[in-house]
């Protein structure tokens, strides 16, 4: 089965279906709603689906994303960011999604397409929920209760499509989701994050695959001037050590995605 949480299961059957097929979540103004912001973030350069970076005059922010096609065939990673977050400024959203078994892109493909729509009508019916009383909740538990209920549609979804056999594939899903200072991770499967700060003295950090340590990741990010390459340069080094410490093991799909806080 997928990796998206099976154990959220209970949620997803209380959501309401359309013919059999398709949530009604995804039915609603809400899904074109959504699908309208993702294409004017596409058109104003802030949104990427693919390797590359995204730099938006709005933003502080910076985000490289690399991925790299392995030795087993057909790359099963997928990577977004989207700034402006649901046309919100200060909101940025990550997701990095890596297919196995033999419908692996598929999956991933289609989580790609459908997680960033319904996590931000996910928030917005939150929101709503919750507008009452909103100062008793915090970014967080806004975030988590968004996140779990889009995992549960996700989920469903992927179980019910009539084109994808989800029995022996899937895929991790990786989240991240920046509002103003606060972080929101999500994360199903062994797809990782890894934080780092500026140290006091304001010089160095302080603490991904497998390959690779949680410090020495931050190291080799570090040590990159150009951002536009921070991740070029962490996939490249993962490719390295795979092939220096795994050479008997058909190389797997590496992806990277460096989200930078703060301007340089």
């Amino acid at each position: 089965m997928v990796l998206l949480p099976a154990f959220l299961d209970g949620l997803a059957r209380s959501v309401s279906m359309k013919k059999g097929k398709y949530l009604s979540e995804y039915e609603d103004g809400g899904k074109e709603i959504a699908k309208s912001m993702m294409k004017n973030s596409k058109k104003n350069s802030t949104l990427l689906g693919s390797s590359g970076f995204v730099s938006s005059e709005t933003s502080k922010r910076f985000t490289s994303i690399c991925t790299n096609r392995g030795e087993k065939g057909i790359n099963q990673d997928r990577a977004i960011v989207w700034e402006g977050f649901g046309c919100q400024e200060d909101i940025t959203f990550c997701g990095m999604f890596d297919g196995h078994g033999p419908w692996g892109h598929k999956i991933t493909k289609r989580v790609k397409k459908l997680f960033p729509a319904s996590l931000l009508c996910q928030w917005q019916q939150t929101l709503a929920s919750l507008s009452s009383s909103p100062e008793c909740f915090s970014p967080f538990d806004l975030w988590k209760q968004a996140c779990m209920k889009t995992f549960s549609i996700i989920d469903l979804d992927l179980k019910i499509h009539p084109s994808i056999d989800s029995y022996c594939s899937g895929c991790t899903a990786l989240t991240a989701i920046l509002q103003g200072d606060h972080l929101v991770v999500a994360n199903a499967g062994d797809s990782r994050a890894v934080i780092a700060t500026t140290s006091d003295d304001g010089v160095g950090l302080v603490p991904m695959w497998d390959v690779m340590k949680n410090d020495e990741a931050v190291e080799i990010v570090r040590g990159v001037k150009d951002r536009k390459k921070s991740a070029e340069r962490l996939v490249k080094k993962a490719m390295m050590l795979w092939r220096k410490k795994r050479s008997s093991i058909a190389m797997d799909d590496i992806s990277a995605l460096c989200l930078f806080f703060h301007p340089c």
